[in-house]
C-alpha cells in the first residue's frame, strides 16, 4: 500500500542539528538552530515566564476546548503588544487575531487564507529568507516568486523596491519585520518609509513575520515597521512568535493578526480565518498561551520581561564584538565589520558551503551550508574556538 512512498530528505536546518547531537567529540559547537543559549551553553527558563507557569497552574481547573481563534485574554495581549491598547485601529476593531500554534501555526493558516481569497496572488519572498517561508506557502498551492534583498554583503534596497515596483496589485509581499532569517540584514527606517509608500501606491499586501521581536533594538524598537503599516493606514498581515524572547519553543505560542480597512471586514476576516483553524487543527491548546497572556498582562512580569528580554540581546550583541575581534586579530586584512551591523541572532557569515563543511568535519563548529551561523550559540567559553576554527578554514 505504501511502497511508492518516496522518502523524506529531511529539514536541513533540523537535520543538522541531529547530526550535532550524534557527534561524539568534545567541545562541539552548535551554530545552526535557531535558538537562543545563554552563557552557559543552555536555553534558559526566564523567571517571568516560571512566574507566570506558577499562577496558571494555580488557577487551572476544567481544560474545555478553547475557540477556535484562541483564549480571548492571550489574543487581546498580543494585540496590546503589537500595536499599542490606545491605537485607533484596535479600538476601531479594524484587527483581527488568532492564537496560532506558534507562528509556523500563524503563517499556515494565512497561506490556506491566500490561497481561498486571494487565488490569482503570488507570495512574494525575499532571496534569501527563512527556508520554510517557500514550503508553507506552496504547501497550501500559493505560487511564491522572489525579490532581491541581499547582495555583496549589504542589503540590495534598489533591487528590492525596483522588483516590487513591477509586482502586479495584490501580490503578498513576505517582510521581516526585524531581525532578518538568514542575513540579520535589516532596512533602515528611512528605507521601511519608503517601502510602505511604494506597497500602499502598487496595492500590494504586506505580510510581516515577527519572529525575534526584543532581540534587534528593543521589544517596542522592533516594531517600527508595524507603526509605518500602522500610519499609512493600509491592510497587512503580521505573524509573531513569542518562542525566542519568551524562551517557550516547546509551547508553541504565536499569533496572526490581519490589520482591514473596517471593523466589518475584519470580523468576516476572523470568521475565515476560524474557518482554515477548524479544516486544520480545530483550535489551539491552552497552557502555553496563558503563560504568555498572563506575562503581558501582569505589569509586574512584563516589566521583568522586558528586563530579561534586554539582557538576551545585549549578549547577542557582546557575542558579535567578541567574535569580531578575535577574528580581526587572526585574520587582518579581512573586514569582519558586517557582524556589528547585522541585527539579531543570525549572521551571514560570508563563507561558502565548502568552509562550512570543514568547519563541521574538521572543527565540530556548525553552520548551515549557507554560511549562516545563529550568534546566540556563541558564549565566552566557546567564541574564541570557533573564530580560531573560522580563521582556520578562511586561510
Amino acid at each position: 500500500m505504501f511502497a511508492h512512498i518516496p522518502p523524506y530528505a529531511g529539514d536541513p536546518i533540523l537535520s543538522l542539528n541531529e547530526a550535532f547531537q550524534k557527534d561524539p567529540r568534545a567541545g562541539k559547537v552548535n551554530l545552526s538552530i535557531g535558538i537562543y543559549f545563554d552563557e552557559n551553553g543552555k536555553i534558559p527558563a526566564l523567571e517571568s515566564v516560571r512566574k507566570a507557569e506558577r499562577l496558571v497552574v494555580e488557577a487551572a481547573g476544567a481544560r474545555p476546548y478553547l475557540p477556535m481563534e484562541g483564549a480571548a485574554n492571550f489574543r487581546s495581549a498580543v494585540q496590546n503588544l503589537l500595536f499599542g491598547a490606545d491605537h485607533p485601529t484596535l479600538k476601531a476593531g479594524r484587527i483581527a487575531t488568532i492564537q496560532g500554534v506558534g507562528s509556523s501555526g500563524g503563517l499556515k493558516v494565512a497561506a490556506d487564507f491566500i490561497k481561498a481569497h486571494f487565488p490569482a496572488s503570488k507570495v512574494y519572498l525575499s532571496n534569501p529568507t527563512w527556508d520554510n517561508h517557500r514550503a508553507v506557502f506552496e504547501g497550501s498551492g500559493v505560487e511564491t516568486t522572489t525579490y532581491p534583498y541581499y547582495q555583496d554583503g549589504q542589503l540590495d534596497f534598489a533591487g528590492m523596491m525596483d522588483a516590487l515596483s513591477k509586482a502586479p496589485a495584490r501580490s503578498v509581499v513576505l517582510l521581516h519585520a526585524c531581525c532578518h532569517n538568514p542575513t540579520g540584514v535589516d532596512l533602515s527606517a528611512a528605507q521601511w518609509t519608503e517601502l510602505v509608500k511604494l506597497l500602499n501606491e502598487r496595492e500590494l499586501l504586506p505580510f510581516l513575520d515577527l519572529a525575534y521581536q526584543g532581540y534587534g533594538d528593543g521589544l517596542n524598537e522592533d516594531l517600527f515597521a508595524v507603526r509605518e503599516l500602522l500610519a499609512a493606514g493600509g491592510p497587512f498581515l503580521l505573524a509573531n512568535s513569542f518562542s525566542k524572547n519568551m524562551s517557550v519553543y516547546g509551547e508553541r505560542c504565536g499569533a496572526l493578526s490581519v490589520v482591514c480597512p473596517t471593523a466589518d471586514e475584519a470580523e468576516r476576516v476572523l470568521g475565515q480565518l476560524k474557518f482554515m483553524i477548524r479544516r486544520n487543527y480545530s483550535n489551539p491548546p491552552t497552557f502555553g498561551g496563558q503563560v504568555v497572556a498572563t506575562v503581558l498582562n501582569t505589569p509586574e512580569l512584563n516589566s521583568l520581561w522586558h528586563a530579561e528580554v534586554d539582557a538576551m540581546r545585549t549578549r547577542i550583541q557582546a557575542m558579535r564584538k567578541a567574535l569580531h575581534e578575535v577574528l580581526s586579530a587572526k585574520v587582518p586584512g579581512r573586514n569582519f565589520d558586517y557582524f556589528l551591523t547585522q541585527r539579531g541572532m543570525f549572521s551571514y557569515t560570508g563563507l561558502s558551503p565548502d568552509q562550512v563543511d570543514a568547519l563541521k568535519n574538521d572543527h565540530a563548529v556548525y553552520l548551515v551550508r549557507s554560511g549562516r551561523m545563529c550568534v546566540a550559540g556563541l558564549n565566552s567559553k566557546n567564541v574564541e574556538v570557533v573564530a580560531n576554527a573560522m580563521a582556520a578554514v578562511l586561510a
